[in-house]
């Protein structure tokens, strides 16, 4: 499926499920990037709140994240190791701590699903690039996750579109 066509039908369906989505992205940027970095990887930056996919030799695209708030954060290298277009999701331990009153699963689909309309898993356990809530968009920009990588909605939309399965993550502090 080409790629507009996919952003057609991830946009068409979370709007159909009530997921507060504009039309098109307008926070990510091509930019100048480091030319040493390989085409296909992705590269975060927490300090810059910055996840960079990697086009060209040189060239990014640019999206605002939010990273793992303090005690959470990670460093180094992963893969993407599975794609999931309206998640489910669980828990983890670690968040259960923390709220209890949580359900153990909120299916995918839902719009309190904090995983949104896709997901990237990586190969570091319970971790990966996903979208978000209508409720918790504005922490795009923060120090926020418990681990994971969170973008907006169509920024996950666009970038699940670039990526494969097995590409290459950098997480820098």
């Amino acid at each position: 499926m080409r790629s507009s066509s996919l952003k057609a039908v991830f946009f068409g369906a979370a709007a159909a499920l009530g997921f507060a989505m504009p039309q098109a992205a307008s926070a990510r940027d091509t930019v100048a990037f480091a030319p040493g970095v390989e085409p296909g990887t992705i590269v975060i930056s927490a300090s810059q709140r910055r996840l960079f996919y990697v086009v060209s030799p040189g060239v990014a695209i640019r999206y605002p994240v939010a990273v793992p708030k303090r005690g959470k954060e990670w460093a180094g290298y992963a893969a993407v190791d599975g794609k999931y277009y309206e998640p489910d999701w669980s828990p983890p331990a670690v968040v259960r701590a923390d709220h209890p009153e949580l359900p153990n699963l909120i299916p995918g689909g839902s719009p309190r699903n904090p995983m949104g309309v896709a997901a990237l898993t990586l190969d570091r356990g319970e971790v990966a690039i996903h979208g978000t809530t209508a409720k918790m968009r504005a922490s795009v920009g923060t120090a926020a996750s418990y681990g994971c990588i969170r973008m907006l909605n169509e920024d996950v939309v666009d970038l699940y579109s670039r990526v494969s399965v097995g590409s290459p993550v950098i997480m820098q502090p």
